[in-house]
């Protein structure tokens, strides 16, 4: 008899997602489809990115906004639950791109890939890989001229 099909998961065990710790997240649009062209869906998710992050207690370190996709560099607080984070923000984006964008169905992918760094050392290259992405896609020429990337935390904003 053959044995059933088990998904493999893709998360580790809940606890590690919660309270302090330090997040790549990279999280990509359903389908085909480019909503990240358009400044106007960029704003409204960065708007969205701005809430939920600060209602979960999480620093928006570094963010892109790629066409189909989206980088995050994420610090977690004692009360942060990365998981309940992402869901919401996913929710509540999608609403409203959806809603702009007057489209149906679902906007993002199901889930998310995440990658949980251990030290602190790891930070600048995954920074400087957020930011460089638009470079490496042939966008931009440099990281500085694409207009859909930065970061919501005030210390790397004025440094």
């Amino acid at each position: 008899m053959p044995t059933p099909y088990r998904r493999i998961r893709n998360r580790l065990t809940s606890s590690v997602y919660l309270g302090t710790g330090t997040y790549f997240v990279t999280t990509s649009i359903r389908g085909e489809r480019q909503p990240f062209l358009r400044p106007q869906i960029v704003e409204s998710c960065l708007s969205t990115l701005s809430q939920q992050s600060q209602k979960h207690g999480f620093t928006v370190r570094v963010y892109c906004f790629m066409p189909d996709h989206l980088h995050l560099l994420l610090l977690g607080e004692e009360k942060s639950d990365l998981i309940a984070f992402m869901r919401d923000f996913k929710q509540a984006s999608a609403f409203r791109c959806n809603a702009l964008l007057s489209w149906q169905g679902p906007f993002w992918q199901k889930s998310y890939y995440d990658h949980v760094l251990r030290s602190t050392d790891d930070l600048p290259p995954i920074h400087r890989y957020i930011l460089e992405n638009p470079v490496r896609e042939g966008l931009v020429d440099n990281p500085e001229a694409y207009p859909f990337s930065g970061s919501l935390d005030t210390d790397v904003a004025a440094g």
